[in-house]
């Protein structure tokens, strides 16, 4: 079953599946770093490592669903904007690692709500714009 953009040009359905998935995960990933912070700066010190590995795994899922994106838009002819977005978070991804590591976390925390925010409403678009043009 295929999706439709806006512009009412058929989608790909088979890298809807995995765009949702991926973004899902990204975001389980993201809500476990929040997590992981909170603890750690209560005084859980053992959880920075938890917190460092969680990262990696999660922004290795973030280019994952950059890829699911980008074959949303080609070959999929779907939106560009999707792939747009998955590289801009790439973008202050990657920016919330450097913070992080240099301990700059009057930048850190921030960007990561920023993250957490931007992540939840793509996610959430994988999930309501799909659903309405499948049926």
């Amino acid at each position: 079953m295929s999706a439709m953009t806006s512009s009412n040009v058929p989608t790909a359905g088979w890298i809807v599946w995995p765009l949702r998935v991926l973004s899902t995960l990204h975001l389980a990933g993201v809500l476990g770093q929040a997590a992981l912070a909170g603890l750690f700066v209560t005084g859980d010190v053992d959880l920075l490592a938890w917190h460092r590995n969680n990262g990696a795994v999660t922004h290795m899922l973030l280019y994952l669903q950059l890829l699911a994106a980008i074959l949303l838009w080609r070959p999929g002819r779907g939106p560009l904007w999707p792939a747009l977005a998955g590289l801009g978070l790439v973008v202050a991804e990657t920016t919330q690692i450097t913070l992080g590591q240099a301990r700059i976390l009057q930048l850190h925390f921030p960007l990561g709500m920023a993250i957490f925010g931007l992540s939840a409403l793509f996610t959430a678009w994988t999930w309501l714009s799909f659903r309405a043009r499948t049926a």
